[in-house]
Order: C-alpha cells, then structure tokens, then sequence
C-alpha cells in the first residue's frame, strides 16, 4: 500500500533512517491517508532518543521531551517526532506514572487506542498493520489494540474518543469495546473540562452527532452530561411532538449544518423542559417558559465545560429565542432583528427550522411556511438597508447635543425612542426627520 508522506515528513523520515534510525509516519495520518481523506498533521515515530533527533536538525524545540515528543521545524511549519516508548502505570485515568523509551516500533504501537490508530508507513517499509487496523477500516468498526479495558483505564478519555471517531467517519463500535467503554465510564470523572469540551465538540460538529445517544446508552452523558439522561426519559405528549425531548433533541441535531455555535444550541435549546413539565386534565404536557429555564442550565453546562465567552454569549441567546415565534410582518422581523441581534439572526432562523423539522407533522406545513416568510422579509430588510439598531440610526449622541439636548441619561433613552419609531416606521430614518421628532 503506497502512501503519499509530505515532502518534509519524506525528508524527516529519510534524515532519521540515514542515521542509522527507524522511522515511520505514525496514528491518525495513516489512517486518514489510507481512507483517502486529508490528515490533520502528520506525526512522526522513531527508535531515536530525543537528543539523537535534536542533533540531526537545525532546528527543533522540546514540545514534551519527558514523553519524547521533539517538534522539528522546517519551512516554518512544525513536524512532531516522538521516540517509541512504553507507558508505565497509569494512576489517574489520564497519564503514565513515568514512561520508558524503547528501540522496538510494536512496543509503541502496542499502547496506542485503537487499531485503526495504531498502523505506521515509510516508503521503504510500507505499511506496518500489527493489529489489523486496514481489516477494521474495511469493516467499519472501533476497535481497541488489545484489550479494551486495559486501554481504557490507561486513559479515560479514550472512551469519548472512540465514540467521536465512530461519529466522524461512520464507524461502529465493536463489542467488546463498548463493554469495556461502559464499564469504564465511571473514570471520566477523572478527566478535565477542556479535554470533554474538545471531545464532545468534535463530535457534535461531525457527521452523526446523534451518536450521542450510543454515550447516553453506555452510560458516559451520566458522567459529564447528566442534563442529557433527563431529556431522554422525558415524554413529550403534546401534538407537536412525536418524540421524547432527548430524540427530539437528537433529531435537531440532525437538522442543523455543522457549526459548532448551532449544533450546541440544539443540544440545549430544551434543557429545561424536564423541570418544567406540567399536565393538563386532558393529558396533554405543557412546558411553559422552557426557553428561559433552557438558558440557565445551558449556561451553567457550558461555564463547566469551560467554554469560551463568545461561544457562551451566542449558545445561551439562540437557546432563550430559539421558540421566539411571530407574525411574518416586516415590522416583526425588524423588531426581532433588535431583540435578537443582527448577527445573530440568520442563526435563529436556521435554529427554528431545525426545531420544527424535528417535531411532529401537526401544523408543520404552516411553521415552515412562516419560517420561509420571516426569511423572505428579512432578506429585504437586508437588501434596502432598514435600520433595526443603534449603529444605523440616522442621528447619534452629539446631534441630540448639538440640537440642544443635555449630556446625560436622557440621551440614550431618546435615542431608543427613536429607535422604536424608525423600527415601526422605517421611512422615518433620515436626520432632518428625526431631529424633527426631537423638537
């Protein structure tokens, strides 16, 4: 099998072998290679020590020299060259207590996560498939090397990994392994926020989010997304809905292209709605204001995630609108234009459809059509330029002055009043107009 290695991985490789050293392009770039998709990076593994590699290259820096992670540098882009090595105890679920560098590729190979993981190719060699990593790409399964609960008690996050790789190339997950990622669950506990945040990103923007429900079952959502396990056991009986609120959830997903922003925002948009349910005499659930209840947990899901500000900001506003519904009136459309933000609502729009799309066929013809309506307005609102915020309006701070005004906080006030006039009344948006509603 003849994989085509980057120029400067040939030349790395080449380097090392002159020398006197093996060498082989190793993990997640063979993989991709061999299903003709475009690695991330290419990494590197070798019988040289660190120091051996170091000596060999103009220029390198220590990226992780305990674990023999060297990273050398060629044409301003970084190439990581990694000594083979055995990993000694694990005490934490996450790092070997200390590890030992070795001469021999099938020790390195042996403590990686899966087979499909764990396969290394140079042009002299060929491909080295130990574990049968070709025959599992062929069958479309996640296999561990070796024994899976070893694996995963090596390192606990390998139980979201092998899940998000199912997720992203449409793998399945063998037996044994699932047993073993159930069993272990339990030992993500052990793992940070930002390694889980990572994880579950990556596997929410693929192409199968709804794998999420092979976590729910294996019992790992209970370990770092215990909001999840109650939206699945929650029912929804109401015409609206024609699934539980988690395979409604699943289904949104679904619904949604891969954007990191949209697809959280379907995964939290009905948080709430378990807290909230009530019944009617006629047996029908109501789940009044979910939308703002939705907002807090989701909010306090991705602060323990430790999500980043902007991701939080836009995820907890798209959640609290995401049910915001109206008459398509182009007035409507520019006062949830203000509301919602002008950045923000395309967003909203593509996070209604995928709601609707995942309830029931009750009304669904009606909803998409004033879905397609709203979005028709608000094209034009675009397209002529309507003002639906401050930054458009005609008039600014310093005209009120410069008419007469007060410094102070009657300022801002009168220009929202103008605000809301120019909202109703586009045509009214011209400074000599407003200046004239001034007086």
């Amino acid at each position: 099998m003849n994989i085509q290695l980057p120029t400067n991985v040939r030349m790395i490789i080449e380097t090392l072998q002159g020398h006197g050293y093996e060498a082989y392009a190793v993990g997640g770039c063979v993989r991709d290679s061999i299903l003709g998709r475009e690695p991330e990076d290419w990494d590197i593994t070798t019988s040289a020590m660190p120091q051996e590699t170091k000596s060999l290259f103009h220029k390198t820096f220590d990226t992780g020299i305990e674990h023999g992670t060297v990273t050398v540098l060629l044409d301003k882009e970084g190439y990581e060259v990694t000594t083979y090595r055995i990993d000694g105890k694990y005490e934490d679920s996450r790092h070997p207590k200390e590890v030992t560098f070795t001469r021999s590729l099938k020790e390195d190979l042996l403590r990686r996560d899966f087979t499909i993981n764990a396969m290394a190719y140079n042009d002299k060699d060929g491909l080295v498939d130990i574990f049968g990593g070709v025959e599992d790409l062929n069958k479309k399964i996640i296999r561990c090397v070796g024994n899976a609960r070893e694996r995963f008690s090596e390192d606990a996050l390998r139980i979201l990994r092998g899940i998000r790789f199912a997720a992203q190339l449409g793998f399945s997950i063998e037996e044994e392994t699932r047993c073993g990622m159930q069993e272990l669950a339990p030992t993500l506990y052990n793992i940070s926020a930002e390694r889980i945040q990572v994880e579950l990103v990556k596997m929410l923007t693929s192409a199968r989010p709804e794998l999420l429900r092979d976590a729910y079952d294996l019992g790992i959502t209970k370990i770092f997304l215990p909001e999840f396990d109650r939206l699945m056991v929650t029912e929804q009986e109401t015409p609206h809905h024609m699934y539980n609120v988690g395979e409604h959830t699943l289904h949104a997903l679904q619904n949604v292209r891969a954007d990191k922003v949209l697809r959280l925002t379907m995964l939290l948009h009905d948080m709430g709605k378990p807290a909230l349910k009530t019944m009617d005499e006629a047996g029908v659930a109501h789940f009044k204001k979910h939308a703002l209840e939705s907002e807090i947990i989701a909010k306090s899901i991705l602060r323990r995630l430790k999500f980043d500000n902007n991701t939080i900001g836009k995820v907890t506003k798209l959640v609290r609108y995401h049910d915001y519904r109206m008459p398509a009136t182009a007035k409507n459309v520019r006062r949830a234009m203000n509301i919602i933000g002008e950045d923000l609502f395309p967003y909203y729009m593509e996070v209604r459809r995928a709601d609707i799309l995942a309830q029931s066929m009750y009304q669904r013809e009606e909803k998409v059509k004033n879905l397609n309506d709203i979005e028709k307005l608000y094209q034009e609102i675009v397209e002529t330029g309507q003002c639906v915020s401050l930054k458009n309006l005609a008039v600014t701070g310093k005209d009120l002055i410069e008419a007469g005004m007060k410094p102070g906080k009657e300022i801002g006030d009168k220009l929202n009043e103008l605000l809301e006039m120019v909202i109703e009344n586009p045509e009214l948006n011209g400074k000599n107009e407003l200046l004239k509603k001034l007086k």
